[in-house]
Formats: structure tokens, C-alpha cells, sequence
């Protein structure tokens, strides 16, 4: 790729633009608009995010590693299955450090063009969550640029190796320049609410190169700064929702809404797995903990449904 801002790829634009302010409303009085994605392991859980009218999944397997690429045949299920829920998956080839050697980049690459191949609806966006650091925790971006080639015109978005990165300002500008569509990220501390600070500074950097002076010209010019936007991430429940769209203006949220469930393999005499997750039960989506917390942001969501009818 070339130096940017000419390296750019060209993504599909999300359609949930970034905006501040503390309610329903931009400072235009336009609606505001914002989108949900719940990270999910299986096809009943990419189900579940389209009855509810959820925007997007994130399709991962070993939540409990914190996600890895999942197998080919789930994601190829739930690709046969949903309709209309944009379909993010991740590709992230074992758990532990970001930093890949030449092997497991080549996986990736993989794993990508496997994936690309994959039928789906037409009205489905599929795309890839992925991202790699340097030992030193700075943004790898060799290996970053070729996980995009592989990725083509999809939509990308960086994951929370994000807030491992000591400059989170610098990497974010880094990382615009590529053409990547999203940052997921908690504002580099441990959930988003303690990060809200920083998120909301992020935040407003992307609105700046999307709405501020000059605007028209990056436009023109094909700057892909234009089309990045930030996720808030990490520990986003019901009862905070609220109070961090609020405080920082993000135009998406990233939700688990997990709870553990029995299976019906009864108490296991033998332990088979070291994960938080009993033999015998199975983390799923939380569909009680997922309407309480579409309830809460109601106000930010009928906002942006309205404005997208008027369009």
C-alpha cells in the first residue's frame, strides 16, 4: 500500500454517523443515531441480535480467551440464517499477546479469504474484527496492512488490542489513515466507564474529520479519516449505557449480555475445561439483560430509526 492518506481503502460507510451531545439530539437538533453490536459465539445468539433489532454481531469462538476466529461451519451457519444483522467476525488466530509470527499471519489471511468466500443475504454486511500489535505495543501495521489487503472493500474494525497501545490519540491517527471503519476500545482502561474521558476525546477527533472545517475537501479527496468511527467497549451494561453515550457521544456500543446456563448433562464428575464455564452449562446471551439495556437507550434508537425513514 501506499503512504497515506492515499492508502485508504474504500469500506462500505456505516450508517450510524458519530455525534455529541448528551441526549437525543445532536447539536444540529438532527436526531441522533446510534448503533448496537453484541459479541456473540453462535448462531442462536446472531438470532437473538436480529429479533432484537440489534445493528451488528461480532462472531467470535473462546469468549472466555477473550474471542477467537470462529470455525468456518458457524460462520457459514449463521451467514445461511440471518437476514439483515450486519455479521463482524473476528480473526484472531490464538489467545494471549497481539504480536503474530509469520505463520499465524498467514492464517489469518487465511481465515479471511475463507470467510470472504462465503454466501449470505444481500441485505447481511459482512466484515472482520482483527488487529496486531509490535512487541513494544505500537501498532504493527506490515502486518496490519496485509489483513487488510485480505479483507478487500470490507468493512474492519480494530479490536481492544486498541487500548494496549500507549498513545491512544496517535495510534487512532495512525489507524484512520489505513481505511479501517471502527476502533473498539474502552478508552484504555479496564471498562469503558472508567475510559469515558478518553472516549469521548476519540470521539470527538472522528467527528472533527468527518464534520469539521475542511470537511468537503477530505471529502473529495478520498481521506479516509472521514468514514472511522468509535465503538465504546467493555463492562457497557444496562444500568451505564445511559450515562456513557451521554458522556461521550459515541455513535456505537459494543455488549456481551452474557449469562451461564445449564445444559442437561448434569453435574460433571470430571472437570473437561479450565474456563470460567462449567462441563455441564453453556455461556449464552442474556435475552433479559439485552432488553433492559435496549430499553435504556430507546431514546437514542427511536431517534436514529426516525431519521433514517425520513431519508
Amino acid at each position: 500500500m501506499s503512504a497515506p492518506p492515499a492508502a485508504g481503502r474504500a469500506v462500505r460507510q456505516g450508517a450510524f454517523p458519530g455525534s455529541a451531545g448528551g441526549n437525543a439530539r445532536d447539536a444540529a437538533g438532527r436526531p441522533r443515531q446510534l448503533a448496537v453490536e453484541l459479541c456473540v459465539d453462535d448462531v442462536a445468539g446472531a438470532l437473538l441480535a436480529e429479533r432484537s433489532g440489534l445493528d451488528r454481531i461480532e462472531l467470535c469462538s473462546a469468549l472466555s480467551e477473550g474471542g477467537l476466529t470462529p470455525s468456518i461451519g458457524t460462520v457459514g451457519r449463521t451467514l445461511e440464517v440471518v437476514e439483515h444483522v450486519g455479521v463482524q467476525v473476528l480473526v484472531r488466530a490464538r489467545p494471549g499477546h497481539f504480536t503474530y509470527d509469520e505463520d499465524e499471519v498467514v492464517a489469518m489471511e487465511r481465515d479471511i479469504d475463507a470467510i470472504a468466500r462465503l454466501d449470505h443475504a444481500d441485505g447481511v454486511t459482512v466484515g472482520f474484527v482483527l488487529g496486531a500489535l509490535t512487541p513494544a505495543a505500537a501498532l504493527d501495521m506490515q502486518v496490519l496492512r496485509r489483513l487488510l489487503e485480505a479483507c478487500g472493500p470490507a468493512p474492519v474494525t480494530f479490536h481492544r488490542a486498541f487500548d494496549l497501545v500507549g498513545d491512544l490519540d496517535a495510534a487512532l491517527e495512525e489507524l484512520a489513515t489505513t481505511g479501517v471503519s471502527r476502533v473498539l476500545t474502552s478508552g484504555g482502561a479496564p471498562t469503558a466507564a472508567a475510559g469515558a474521558t478518553t472516549l469521548a476525546r476519540l470521539v470527538a477527533t472522528t467527528r472533527s474529520w468527518r464534520t469539521g472545517a475542511g470537511r468537503e475537501l477530505r471529502e473529495r479527496d478520498g481521506d479516509p479519516r472521514v468514514g472511522i468511527s468509535i465503538i465504546a467497549a467493555g463492562g457497557v451494561r444496562a444500568g451505564n449505557v445511559t450515562e456513557l453515550v451521554a458522556r461521550t457521544g459515541v455513535s456505537d456500543v459494543h455488549v456481551s449480555a452474557r449469562t451461564t446456563v445449564p445444559q442437561g448433562n448434569g453435574p460433571p464428575a470430571v472437570s473437561l475445561t479450565a474456563s470460567p464455564v462449567p462441563t455441564g452449562s453453556a455461556s449464552r446471551p442474556d435475552p433479559v439483560g439485552l432488553d433492559a439495556l435496549c430499553a435504556a437507550l430507546a431514546p437514542w434508537r427511536d431517534a436514529g430509526a426516525s431519521a433514517r425513514g425520513q431519508r
